[in-house]
């Protein structure tokens, strides 16, 4: 106990002497989670759309006036022939197109039925995704509104017979802070954690105070301790920061147990610095350990859950995320924040972390090669 006591002294004299890390422990966390969860939303909105009219007809300007009222789209113009607004989109002025056919507002009235047709610019597969189902949406209820209060409104109030009342549990706004924010945490754990771990020993290696620390007594799993547990406090520090950021500007207050939230978080930078720690042992420069690590950033963040549902993900890359620990906090830390997630909900996910913090701290022991 005394020799890892002079370890960790010696570890944090190093740390909070360094200006970088400090700037990684308290300015990191504060702009990512303020930039982030801004930029980080699926919600599309401003979407050009350009219209042919061969109708000219009140019906399509409230149908019109339906669509931009909506806050999703914004009408840059009105084209004579489709060939003319399909080289708007070749300039990328616009990204829908609405064409609507001459006769709409009679044919509407007389046979109770219409087409339009709605051309997408599919470059940009999510925009036209979102932007294909927002105005399909809003012409079906452009549609229900047609029929409810000016074709048949006794005919069409008989045939409701089903009313919908819906509620949205957890995140009863829907806004994407409240979802985005706590994986955003578990990913700020991640990044700062993983990477100075991965640098710690190499850091002694080039600085050549490695093999000072080889002739000494120290035994292996001391000095694997003694650079695991200062980054590990650290590890809780930052997180307990993102907390406090995320309920001050973002108004999100743990439905769970904090203690439950902790207890998850250490188990797992118990992991990640122990892979961290492994990924130093294997390299002999800084810049080799910032790539391999910064390699597998990559598949933690976007193989994680954090942007795409696991269960949505091909086969292959489900059982690449079963193999990716990040996964399993960025889950946790929303099931405790969001659904309230006690211990017995997390357990399952807890030995999980737990095995891999038994495997890659081991490996990272036997891996460590010292000289007496």
């Amino acid at each position: 106990m005394r020799t890892l006591k002079f370890l960790l002294q010696k570890e944090f004299r190093q740390i909070l002497r360094n200006k970088t890390i400090r700037m990684m422990i308290f300015f990191m966390p504060v702009a990512q989670l303020l930039i982030i969860p801004l930029a980080a939303d699926y919600e599309i909105k401003n979407i050009n759309l350009v219209v042919i009219d061969h109708d000219h007809s009140p019906y399509t300007q409230k149908l019109l006036e339906d669509i931009t009222a909506s806050g999703y789209f914004k009408l840059t113009g009105y084209c004579s022939s489709f060939r003319e607004a399909l080289e708007q989109v070749k300039k990328d002025e616009a990204d829908v197109l609405l064409e609507i056919p001459e006769g709409f507002e009679k044919n509407l009235i007389r046979d109770n039925s219409n087409k339009l047709f709605i051309a997408v610019n599919a470059i940009n597969g999510v925009k036209a995704g979102l932007g294909s189902a927002y105005i399909s949406s809003i012409i079906r209820k452009f549609n229900e509104k047609i029929l409810t209060e000016l074709i048949q409104p006794d005919r069409f109030n008989r045939e409701q017979v089903i009313e919908i009342t819906a509620s949205n549990w957890f995140n009863p706004e829907m806004s994407y802070h409240v979802f985005m924010v706590p994986g955003i945490l578990a990913i700020l754990v991640t990044m700062v954690g993983g990477f100075l771990s991965a640098l710690n020993i190499v850091k002694e290696k080039e600085a050549g105070t490695m093999e000072q620390i080889n002739v000494t007594p120290i035994k292996k799993h001391h000095f694997i301790i003694g650079k695991l547990i200062p980054f590990w406090v650290l590890g809780n520090l930052i997180f307990t920061i993102g907390l406090v950021i995320a309920r001050l500007v973002y108004g999100i207050v743990p439905a769970g147990s904090l203690l439950v939230l902790f207890t998850c978080t250490s188990v797992y930078l118990l992991a990640l610095l122990g892979f961290g720690l492994l990924i130093s042992t294997f390299c002999e420069t800084q810049q080799q350990a910032m790539l391999i690590m910064f390699f597998f950033m990559m598949i933690f963040i976007l193989m994680g859950g954090l942007y795409t549902p696991i269960d949505s993900m091909p086969e292959w890359a489900k059982v690449i995320s079963w193999l990716n620990p990040a996964s399993y906090l960025i889950e946790v830390v929303r099931m405790v924040v969001l659904k309230g997630s006690d211990f017995r909900d997390v357990v399952p996910h807890l030995i999980k972390l737990s095995f891999f913090t038994i495997a890659l701290n081991s490996w990272a022991i036997l891996n460590y090669r010292k000289t007496n």
